[in-house]
């Protein structure tokens, strides 16, 4: 056995032997040795159980993520490559791997990092020290596995700034272009992979778009937080003979209408700027009607603190929408906040329809496509809910 530096942890719930990686800085008892920030270390529980290898950093409240179970496996650039070249081997059983998350952090055993395939490059995020010292053998591993040559590093997010890590973004190698054109359920979808959101595109609801096939034909739409028009295309692509998207953020409405114009559907489809609650009150007060509503609105709850006056938003603006739709309408409802369970996220609906006087019957209920896995020992894994209701 190795002699690297030891971790004694309080694991009194067995939440580290049965799966899940983090653990936090209160859990720490003790620590034996020296390790320098990002580097690995043998974590065990307070009577010396063995839990496994992570890579640690004082400066973060999550203050190990752990790597394996196994004490004396090497923590090096063929460790990375068998974890990658096994959620590579996932994917091209599970998804079309043309476009797809490649890695999905924890759920692949690589905490905090993100890679998403975009047709021929690949947008890396390492978003915590242990994995960012490791990410130029993560980006050579995800080109030996792949195939794909053109890496993109997008660690412009915030989160990295709690790691004590700078934000930075850029391509990992020679330059290219950064504006793609991507299809998802025979739809064409403009990218930039440089300035758009996250890794430039989301990729998360590409199923649940795909379920409103079967209510939105010869409806009138009203896609609230468009984005780049992903309920909306999605709607007048099947079959939807009017569709108005909104969203706050004039560069989303630009993207959005783009992709309208990319796809031939600008006849049917009008995109707005709009601050979505504010639309929905006047809606109601002037008695507007749609046939279906959808909300993807961005994560209410981004920390547990928050749940309380998040959940008391979302059942505002489904309240809201509600009260918007015409009697056997459909309220397409969306949640990717991780702390709103998928229980929660129900109660707050059941919630709003008391108060809206309008029962729901259920259509559909969706999370994240199989490239964003779900670990049942790690519960952050699944955050996305999507639901299809009927509102009569």
């Amino acid at each position: 056995m190795s002699t690297r530096t030891r971790l004694i942890i309080n694991d009194t719930r067995d939440r580290i032997r049965q799966g899940h990686p983090w653990v936090y800085d209160n859990q720490v008892l003790r620590q034996e040795g020296s390790v320098e920030p990002g580097g690995i270390v043998q974590v065990f529980d307070a009577k010396r159980g063995p839990l496994g290898q992570g890579y640690i950093n004082p400066a973060s409240k999550i203050r190990v993520r752990m790597l394996t179970k196994d004490l004396d496996e090497r923590i090096d650039a063929a460790f990375l490559h068998r974890r990658i070249a096994t959620a590579w081997a996932y994917r091209q059983r599970m998804v079309d791997t043309r476009t797809c998350r490649v890695l999905f952090g924890e759920a692949d055993g690589l905490p905090a990092v993100v890679a998403d395939k975009f047709e021929d490059v690949i947008v890396l995020q390492t978003m915590s020290l242990g994995m960012d010292r490791w990410k130029a053998e993560i980006a050579q591993a995800l080109r030996d596995v792949t195939g794909v040559r053109n890496i993109y590093e997008r660690n412009d997010v915030p989160i990295r700034e709690k790691e004590g890590l700078q934000q930075v973004k850029g391509p990992m190698g020679d330059a290219f272009t950064t504006d793609l054109v991507i299809e998802e359920n025979g739809l064409k979808w403009a990218v930039d992979i440089a300035n758009g959101q996250k890794t430039g595109h989301f990729l998360d609801q590409r199923m649940n778009h795909a379920a409103i096939a079967p209510v939105v034909k010869s409806a009138r739409v009203l896609d609230c937080f468009t984005h780049t028009g992903g309920f909306a295309l999605h709607a007048a692509h099947y079959g939807a003979k009017e569709v108005l998207g909104l969203d706050i953020s004039a560069e989303a409405v630009r993207l959005a209408m783009a992709n309208a114009v990319l796809n031939d559907l600008q006849d049917r489809c009008t995109f707005r700027g709009a601050n979505v609650f504010d639309f929905l009150t006047e809606a109601s007060k002037t008695a507007q009607k749609w046939d279906m509503i959808v909300l993807d609105p961005p994560a209410f709850a981004k920390s547990r603190g928050a749940l309380d006056s998040a959940t008391r938003g979302c059942k505002e603006i489904n309240l809201r929408a509600m009260k918007c739709l015409v009697p056997g309408g459909f309220l397409v409802t969306c949640s990717c906040s991780q702390h709103l369970t998928p229980d929660l996220f129900r109660a707050m609906l059941a919630d709003a329809a008391r108060d809206a006087f309008r029962p729901l019957r259920e259509i559909y209920f969706g999370t994240q496509p199989p490239d964003h896995p779900v670990q049942w020992n790690i519960p952050e894994t699944l955050y996305l809910k999507c639901l299809v209701l009927q509102v009569q």
